[in-house]
């Protein structure tokens, strides 16, 4: 899994927000924002191909947090993304 090209994470009004650039992805009727750990993730993995393993890693790295739980968090966060058409 990899974020899509055109896609970037930025803080406006100290809310982290996914942005597009190109027509392709833009749609205008829905924002996408990304919690503090959730950022953290995705600017641990922009750019890389990863699996939610990887994405758990970063968690249980930056947090105390357990595995199983990481890894949890981890899949509904990439399902969410997938949802959201910011991975492929």
């Amino acid at each position: 899994m990899k974020i899509k090209d055109g896609f970037e994470l930025m803080t406006v009004c100290d809310q982290n927000i996914v942005i597009s650039h190109g027509k392709q992805n833009i749609n205008f009727s829905k924002v996408i924002t990304l919690n503090e750990s959730a950022s953290l993730v995705w600017n641990a993995l922009m750019g890389k191909d990863f699996t939610a393993q990887d994405a758990a890693n970063v968690l249980t790295s930056e947090y105390e947090i357990d595995e199983a739980t990481a890894l949890a968090d981890s899949e509904k966060l990439i399902n969410d993304w997938v949802s959201a058409g910011i991975v492929e």
